[in-house]
């Protein structure tokens, strides 16, 4: 694979530009309060097709040769991809077949199909369904359009670099999540050799965090911890390749972040941006929340998708509410007798908790005669308030013992 040079970015951006949205880059007034820094998002969870993806992908079929294109184009995805090379090749006029693991959200499924593309459904996780790709790609002779391992395809994404420094010459650091590593590749080639003060920082989830390990020469670089909300960086192995081109000489660090951080970052994207960010693009705002990065006067977060689950949504929500909070299930003991569970309720009303949902049992490990336990789950404003209402609870003459503070399931 060739090094991607910034006059290919250049010339990518002047190829797609008429096509593609010129996201937004917005100040954003709550995150800089917390994080103590400028910050400014990049939605290009608003981009064509809903992801970056697109800016990569239709370089890419706008450079294919007529050869190429007359064989059709095979690509693997985990759906950002998949829906960026069906717009492009609907627009370019080229058959495509994507396969996508049967894991999938159907929401990815149902757009790829939607914009042209037959979609296979094959394995697990990403790299199952590349193998395939690849397979089929030799078998039937289809041109396979890598979705980040391609010189074309990073140029495509390191257009977003090119716009940033445009919109904010002034940027002192960016953050980027990191799947396979085209799009952190792109923009960290362009920006650091236009701009090498400015920062680029890496973030991954930590259930597929092996792009970090290798950048932090640990031992353990493929192994996977279950599935996670941010499935567009669901990546089993880093790629050495696009590591020593592009991530080791570019990138001036990488972190991890949990799923329960994710999931915060999402849902303090939807109440406070009044946007809807998948996983994968909700990274790089967790990172910034939980990081020790220098991020300088000026930082930029790329939002890098918005094609999130419908049926994840209330799972999220409900996880990044628990991460803050502000919802909490309280396990207790109180006295069994007529009255003294309208006793809870009122005593919750006086604390200003919203209650969501009551259940109590008489029956029980280490439950006394005439004692009960009683789980409530509660709507609070935050740590303080819940903490506070805790302190109280077990302070007063209706809790016989330690409240407890269950995990959501």
């Amino acid at each position: 694979m060739r090094n991607v040079t910034v006059a290919e970015i250049e010339e990518a951006y002047e190829k797609i530009k008429d096509t593609i949205r010129e996201t937004t880059l917005e100040y954003s007034r709550n995150c800089s309060q917390i994080v103590g820094t400028n910050i400014y998002l990049k939605f290009e969870n608003q981009q064509l097709t809903g992801s970056f993806k697109i800016r990569g992908a239709l370089n890419k079929m706008l450079n294919l040769t007529p050869q190429e294109k007359s064989k059709g184009v095979i690509a693997s995805s985990a759906g950002n991809h998949a829906q960026g090379l069906a717009y492009s090749s609907r627009l370019t006029e080229v058959s495509a077949k994507v396969v996508m693991p049967e894991t999938s959200p159907m929401v990815k499924v149902m757009a790829t199909q939607g914009y042209g593309a037959e979609v296979i459904l094959n394995g697990q996780i990403y790299d199952d369904a590349y193998h395939h790709a690849v397979k089929l790609a030799e078998e039937e002779g289809y041109t396979f359009v890598h979705p980040y391992k391609d010189a074309d395809i990073i140029a495509g994404q390191g257009t977003i670099g090119l716009e940033l420094l445009k919109q904010l010459p002034e940027m002192d650091s960016v953050i980027v999540p990191i799947g396979g590593g085209g799009l952190i590749s792109g923009i960290a080639k362009y920006i650091k050799e236009v701009k090498p003060s400015c920062k680029v920082y890496g973030v991954v989830p930590e259930r597929f965090e092996a792009m970090r390990t290798m950048y932090k020469d640990e031992k353990n670089i493929t192994s996977i911890k279950g599935p996670s909300i941010a499935d567009g960086t669901a990546v089993k192995a880093p790629d050495k390749e696009i590591y020593e081109q592009y991530i080791s000489k570019y990138v001036d660090d990488i972190m991890s972040v949990s799923e329960k951080q994710i999931a915060q970052a999402m849902v303090f994207l939807l109440e406070r941006a009044k946007s809807v960010v998948e996983g994968s693009g909700a990274l790089s705002l967790a990172a910034v929340f939980n990081s020790h990065w220098d991020l300088g006067e000026n930082c930029c977060l790329l939002l890098s998708g918005g094609n999130v689950d419908l049926n994840l949504v209330t799972k999220v929500i409900e996880q990044g509410l628990t991460q803050s909070a502000r919802l909490a299930r309280l396990k207790f003991v109180i006295d069994d007798y007529p009255g003294n569970l309208n006793k809870v309720t009122q005593f919750l009303a006086n604390e200003k908790v919203n209650i969501l949902d009551v259940f109590h049992s008489r029956v029980g490990v280490g439950l006394e005669l005439r004692e009960t336990m009683v789980e409530v789950l509660v709507e609070t404003r935050g740590l303080h308030h819940l903490q506070d209402t805790i302190d109280h609870l077990e302070l007063s003459n209706i809790c016989k013992r330690r409240v407890d503070v269950d995990e959501l399931d």
